[in-house]
């Protein structure tokens, strides 16, 4: 039951009021009537509604209140941990924990093109990686910045200060052909058009050697003359994406392509590997536009091809 509150002066005490005004007033000739009660009666009745109302309307503002609270704090709780989720499937390396570049997720309703057993694609997609969250350092030591560039980390060691952009795609391509022993296929010209051809054999000290030394005199522009152009449609694993230097102030930049997906309708997909300055491990690059993805889109129709934190022209798609 609710009960009307009387502040210290309200018509609930009208009818007393009255009252007394009868015995007081009897002397002067005064008395209410019955049409006097009445209104007295129903302003009584009314005054208390409306000390209940604001009670009523209080109690439902409160429940308003309290849903608007719990809703503000459910969406952000979802908020928080939707960007926990996003933050660290953007700046984790190797979310899938997978051992090799082979098994890293292709984009739905793609499919890896074809790699004859002993190929140049196998090797790349044999490449190991570390596991989940491994960070990305210099040569010189310390964490390399920008981790949100770095979609995983191959477990290679560094072998020189030099080891950076277009160096990496010539020692990957060095490795495979020392790993099938064509010895007499790793050669590479150096800046200057000179033929550097390995003579080591299969001794790996002469073999990272011979990458130190060439690691120093080789460079985009060299990888860049020594490569001729290949198709956007035609793109295949252990292509190299790389420029020169492009204006005054900008060093020149190089990529492997690692490995290429296709859909069913012929969309290509491409994965990338890169070193870069200061040297730092091997890494897979991220696509920051696709969250959880370090597949990258090409069309055939697209005037560049763009990746994360470098876009490239169209002849600058190259092959050994």
């Amino acid at each position: 039951m609710k009960k009307n509150v009387r502040g210290p002066f309200t018509f609930s005490l009208i009818g007393d009021i009255i009252q007394e005004c009868s015995h007081q007033n009897v002397m002067i000739g005064w008395m209410p009537t019955s049409e006097d009660v009445r209104r007295a009666s129903t302003l009584q009745s009314n005054f208390s509604k409306s000390l209940i109302l604001p009670q009523k309307q209080t109690s439902s503002d409160m429940k308003k209140k309290k849903i608007l609270l719990i809703s503000l704090s459910t969406l952000f709780c979802i908020a928080l941990l939707l960007g926990g989720w996003y933050w660290y499937a953007s700046t984790t390396t190797n979310p899938w924990n997978a051992a090799t570049l082979g098994q890293i997720p292709t984009p739905m309703g793609y499919k890896r093109v074809e790699a004859p057993a002993g190929s140049y694609a196998e090797f790349l997609r044999a490449l190991p990686l570390k596991p989940r969250g491994a960070k990305v350092h210099y040569y010189t030591g310390g964490r390399a910045r920008y981790r949100v560039l770095y979609g995983a980390v191959v477990d290679y060691p560094l072998l020189s200060n030099f080891e950076q952009c277009a160096d990496v795609t010539l020692r990957l391509r060095a490795e495979y052909l020392w790993q099938q022993g064509r010895y007499s296929e790793i050669r590479f010209r150096n800046v200057n058009h000179q033929i550097e051809q390995y003579k080591g054999g299969k001794s790996r000290k002469a073999f990272e050697n011979y990458l130190r030394r060439i690691f120093g005199i080789c460079s985009t522009y060299s990888v860049k003359n020594e490569t001729k152009p290949r198709a956007l449609e035609e793109v295949q694993p252990g292509d190299v994406l790389v420029y020169t230097s492009r204006d005054a102030g900008r060093l020149g930049h190089a990529v492997l392509v690692a490995d290429v997906a296709k859909s069913a309708s012929g969309k290509i997909a491409i994965l990338c590997v890169e070193g870069n300055t200061p040297a730092r491990d091997i890494h897979v690059i991220r696509n920051v536009k696709r969250l959880g993805s370090c597949w990258f889109f090409l069309d055939k129709d697209d005037d560049k091809i763009s990746l994360t934190a470098s876009s490239y022209e169209k002849d600058e798609l190259r092959h050994y």
